[in-house]
């Protein structure tokens, strides 16, 4: 399995990192530089691609050689694969070789022993690069080979440029690979890479806007510890975080940054739900929230001139609906403009960098957390203490004030976390009952602060746009009737929320 850590440098800081102290320091000899040609193979319907692999075969010197790259995981610009590699004759790919390198994992051992696959294999993309190589030696003993890439991806006449960086661990901690590259960007500014040059290529040879990505399912197993519990949720949740960072900075698609905050709001909660297990560094929630901070005004703004408002078309004629959708989402521009410079700082990388040292670095709190009872218990302690703040907070609704409303709010939102990261612990249909019944009363809760929220950014735009004083005026106060609607309707959904049985 190859593990390794890709960074992205602007070429006009190479010089920069070319003369770094820490290279001059760790290095065991002077560095070498490597002409490399690559040519991708696939079908012309991407079957390897679809397998989730990739084929190269790669020239250097007077030599070629072959490399399949195929399953693994990207997380925090880490990324673990599995890799097969044999010499090779010419330019052209020989399966033989990697049939016996393969055998039949995965789905891609079953293409290579297909005939037909065999024959439909055709270059798409070339990449040529010049590489220069640092091989690093730690002060534990540990080994990384520092790499810079500097050239292009060809394809179809067609051509981006490549300067990145990898570090690829020979040995030793994979928690070094990330200190490294924080003490790198303390001095230079670089940017996580988490799609790989293939990757790269094959959007070159097809291009797509970039489309916001959602959460992908989280399967856990009694056999894990509570830490490899914690490791899985948490990195799904970095994943959706880090997979919206396109759309977020091109701000091609309003859904991209809802989707990113929907990932950094699942992070928050997974780190909440287990605070008392493995408590996250104060430093690192700090940043967490500065990110929030940066992300959410651009949705609020999205929601008011695209839901909020777009629902009150039937308001009379003299209310300028058009005029405040108009001026919110001007507003909305502009918070997406600073959400969109965030992600682009040091301080973001930072972040993510950090977060992702700490998930693959954290450690078991105490032997039994590897005991499968031991996660199966904290697992139902926390649903079912969630469970009784979600009575506890229903209850209070009876008193009819914000208050009652907001924390009534947040208990399910935790319960609804918490539900869904653990999901695959329970009987599907109990839990799939269990978490639409959990959907339909945040929706319900949510609309209402969406209200609420509209109420107080339409207060902000009245002072920017005092002619639209009196529509604002109506609006907010059609907004706020309807907020005091429908509390018996949300006490009788959780009611019926506490009758169905997860257990089966």
């Amino acid at each position: 399995m190859e593990v390794e850590l890709k960074l992205l440098i602007k070429p006009a800081d190479v010089a920069a990192l070319r003369r770094h102290p820490l290279l001059k320091q760790l290095a065991t000899a002077k560095p070498r530089k490597q002409p490399q040609q690559d040519s991708y193979f696939d079908t012309p319907d991407l079957q390897l691609r679809a397998a989730g692999a990739g084929l190269r075969v790669r020239r250097v010197g007077g030599g070629w050689i072959q490399t399949l790259k195929a399953g693994g995981s990207v997380a925090g610009g880490l990324h673990s694969r599995h890799e097969w590699e044999s010499p090779v004759a010419g330019p052209l790919p020989e399966l033989a070789a990697l049939r016996a390198l393969v055998g039949k994992k995965g789905p891609w051992g079953k293409l290579l022993r297909s005939a037909e696959f065999e024959e439909r294999l055709q270059s798409l993309f070339e990449i040529d690069v010049v590489r220069t190589v640092w091989d690093l030696r730690l002060a534990d003993g540990g080994e990384i080979e520092f790499v810079l890439d500097q050239g292009r991806i060809d394809c179809g006449g067609q051509s981006v440029p490549i300067s990145e960086i990898e570090l690829e661990l020979k040995s030793g901690d994979p928690l070094h690979l990330f200190d490294f590259a924080l003490a790198l960007q303390q001095d230079i500014a670089l940017r996580i890479g988490n799609r790989s040059k293939a990757g790269r290529g094959y959007a070159l040879l097809a291009p797509q806007p970039d489309k916001a990505v959602t959460a992908a399912p989280i399967v856990l197993s009694t056999q894990m510890s509570l830490v490899q519990a914690f490791q899985t949720i948490a990195s799904n949740c970095l994943t959706q975080i880090q997979s919206n960072e396109a759309g977020v900075e091109c701000r091609s698609d309003p859904e991209s940054l809802h989707q990113m905050r929907v990932g950094l709001r699942r992070l928050l909660g997974a780190i909440g739900l287990l605070q008392r297990w493995q408590p996250c560094p104060v430093s690192l929630r700090d940043e967490l929230d500065w990110l929030a901070a940066q992300l959410g005004p651009a949705r609020d703004w999205d929601v008011l001139a695209g839901t909020t408002l777009s629902t009150m078309a039937d308001m009379p004629s003299d209310i300028d609906i058009a005029g405040m959708t108009l001026a919110a989402r001007r507003t909305a521009q502009a918070a997406h403009d600073i959400a969109s410079a965030a992600i682009g700082t040091a301080r973001y990388t930072r972040l993510m960098l950090g977060l992702a040292r700490w998930l693959f670095g954290i450690a078991a709190v105490d032997e039994q957390t590897a005991t499968p009872l031991h996660l199966t218990f904290i697992v139902h302690d926390l649903l079912a203490r969630n469970q009784e703040r979600l009575a506890r907070r229903s209850h209070q609704l009876r008193d009819g004030t914000p208050q009652a409303r907001h924390r009534l709010r947040i208990a399910i939102k935790k319960l609804r976390y918490a539900t869904e990261f653990f999901s695959s612990l329970y009987p599907e249909k109990n839990m799939r009952r269990y978490a639409r019944a959990l959907a339909g009363l945040q929706d319900q809760l949510g609309a209402r602060n969406d209200a609420a929220v509209a109420g107080r950014l339409l207060q902000q735009l009245q002072l920017a746009q005092p002619e639209l004083a009196g529509s604002i005026g109506f609006v907010r106060g059609t907004l706020a009737v309807g907020i005091e609607r429908d509390d018996k309707a949300v006490r009788r959904r959780c009611e019926e929320l506490a009758a169905i049985s997860l257990a089966g």
